[in-house]
């Protein structure tokens, strides 16, 4: 495994093609051979809409730069007031040899 560095900083959550709500985002990239790049860190919204959200699949964060990257949380609970939880990115990274141009 090597680390490829991090992606930080504000974008959009979206559901079904729609946008949620505005999101600030803290991720770490990996190189895992042989299944590729794979991601994960931390989102932050207010608390109401992640209250709302959490748990889904079928959402993806838009970056400032027009990336759409999938994810999944990983946590299994949310705690009352939580405005940050953390998640893997399932899709929409850039590859290794493109990771700091993105």
């Amino acid at each position: 495994m090597r680390y490829l560095g991090g992606l930080r900083g504000a974008g959009t959550l979206r559901c079904k093609g729609q946008d949620v709500a505005p999101a600030d985002y803290a991720l770490d990239g990996y190189l895992i051979p042989p299944a590729g790049v794979a991601g994960s860190g931390e989102i932050r919204m207010t608390p109401e809409v992640l209250k709302k959200v959490f748990g889904r699949r079928d959402l993806e964060l838009v970056t400032e730069n027009g990336r759409a990257l999938a994810f999944r949380f990983s946590d299994k609970k949310l705690h009352a007031g939580d405005d940050a939880a953390h998640i893997d990115v399932t899709g929409g990274l850039p590859e290794a040899k493109n990771w700091r141009a993105a």
